[in-house]
């Protein structure tokens, strides 16, 4: 195995190459967890993985329920099966509050104050009222409890990891808080060995080949946890060391694999570029970490042939999308049009034509 197998390999078992699924719970179900603290981008992510999909069918997913919206594995958003938020929250918050707990002191934030806003944020959703970010800081605000923008965020994000709240459906383009007792039907309790099981499981197969510290840093767990989970399931996981790094996916006839996708426009929070600890295969590191540290500033990357060659970036307009792109370098006839073809397909999935403006195939 080389790193354009890796890639390969990556591509199809992560749903890029083929578009292989139905709908969005498919995509979420075979992916484990979808980051999403960029809404679009992960209707986006979710929509290069759906044959034929459009943003208002993942949308409307989201409205109805059937994919949820909530701070899981790591301390960010994250698309979840309602099915899964019970155990995955159960296995993984306890280390998400430990890593947040120094920032909770700083804000003045304690075990007793989070006992006061739950109750009055479970008070005030009760009876399927779904309530924005800036109606439940009224209300908190109302209960003598202060809110300032991160002192509200860290008291909702503790009431997602205490398994209490989770997305409603959007009101407009506003984002909405549930009850989860009210949103999810049922209380699936697998033990931990089998939770980890699970989620080892889910990770390997849709995002391997991958290390062992890439599924670690993705799922959030301590690496003994990790360790524990793999070793519960890699007998059926093949494996190879390529630069005394050892890699695990799972098994799939030679014939079923397709040549890697010429151009892909991905989110950088996409699950193909985010989810790994160690990012090196798909890119220089210089270029890929400056990208993710960048944060908000820089969202979106061109890949050919599996790797990063470029940053791109959405301007929405009245009537049409402005996409304007920024290669690392110049691009061949093949990549162009390849690269073309996903502008139109982006266009497509939003209903809004989308059009290349700018520099086109100018290097950075």
């Amino acid at each position: 195995m080389n790193t354009s197998e890796i890639l390969r390999l990556r591509l199809y078992n992560s749903g890029l190459s083929l578009s292989p699924f139905d709908n969005a719970v498919d995509a979420v179900s075979h992916l484990g967890a979808v980051q999403a603290q960029d809404f679009p981008a992960a209707k986006w992510g979710l929509g290069l993985r759906i044959r034929n999909s459009t943003g208002k069918e993942i949308e409307r997913a989201f409205n109805d329920g059937k994919i949820l919206r909530i701070h899981v594995m790591r301390p960010t958003w994250h698309f979840v099966l309602p099915e899964d938020i019970r155990w995955m929250l159960e296995l993984t918050a306890p280390r998400v509050k430990s890593l947040l707990k120094n920032y909770n002191r700083k804000l003045g934030l304690d075990d007793a104050l989070f006992v006061r806003s739950n109750a009055v944020i479970i008070n005030a959703l009760e009876g399927h009222h779904y309530l924005t970010r800036q109606e439940l800081k009224a209300i908190l605000a109302d209960a003598g409890i202060e809110t300032d923008v991160q002192r509200l965020g860290h008291i909702i994000t503790h009431a997602e990891l205490d398994g209490l709240i989770c997305s409603g459906p959007r009101r407009g383009k506003q984002f909405t808080y549930a009850l989860l007792d009210e949103r999810v039907e049922g209380r699936n309790r697998p033990d931990r060995e089998q939770s980890l099981a699970n989620l080892a499981f889910r990770y390997f197969t849709s995002h391997g080949p991958a290390q062992l510290k890439d599924f670690s840093w993705w799922s959030g767990l301590a690496e003994k946890d990790a360790r524990s989970a793999l070793d519960m399931i890699k007998s059926g996981l093949n494996h190879a060391t390529v630069d005394k790094k050892t890699y695990w996916f799972p098994p799939h006839a030679e014939a079923v694999i397709p040549d890697r996708p010429t151009a892909l426009l991905l989110s950088i929070y996409d699950e193909y570029t985010i989810a790994y600890n160690d990012r090196s295969d798909i890119s220089d590191a210089r270029y890929i970490e400056r990208m993710i540290a960048m944060g908000n500033a820089l969202t979106a990357v061109i890949v050919l042939n599996g790797r990063v060659a470029g940053a791109w970036k959405k301007a929405m307009k009245k009537e049409s999308v402005e996409i304007r792109l920024n290669p690392f370098r110049e691009l061949d006839k093949n990549e162009q049009e390849a690269v073309e073809a996903e502008v139109e397909r982006y266009g497509r999935f939003f209903g809004t034509p989308a059009v290349i403006v700018g520099g086109t195939w100018s290097s950075m």
